[in-house]
């Protein structure tokens, strides 16, 4: 279990770092040199703060059990919500950053099932 936590760990920690060096550095680059980058550094809080947010809790809180790749969806749908919930807010609703999570959120779950070493198998019924 300990190596389980310390992965998970590792992994939400390294995200977080790369969401806030983007933050700080390659999105005001970007912006400032009118590069064209297809929304990466308008949704970099998204897509790495979701891995950020799905490891971390999972470090703190994950089982590696089946449970888990349940509450990595439901931690991605839910941040999901949280930017539908900027609109009524006052704020606005962008549909990258909702396409970026979704996207953070499965690349978890492979990451997840990789990094735990978990096989990729279809169960019978």
């Amino acid at each position: 279990m300990k190596r389980y936590r310390i992965a998970n760990g590792v992994v939400g920690g390294l995200a977080f770092l790369v969401t806030e060096a983007g933050r700080e550095f390659y999105r005001p680059y970007v912006y400032s040199h009118g590069i064209d980058d297809f929304h990466i550094a308008d949704t970099l809080g998204n897509s790495f703060g979701t891995i950020a947010t799905v490891f971390i809790i999972l470090s703190l809180t994950g089982k590696n059990r089946s449970w888990d790749y349940r509450f990595i969806a439901i931690l991605a749908l839910g941040l999901c919500g949280y930017e539908l919930m900027q609109g009524p807010m006052g704020g606005s609703i962008d549909p990258f950053d909702i396409l970026a999570t979704l996207m953070a959120g499965v690349f978890c779950l492979v990451l997840y099932r990789v990094l735990h070493r978990h096989p990729f198998t279809l169960r019978g019924s």
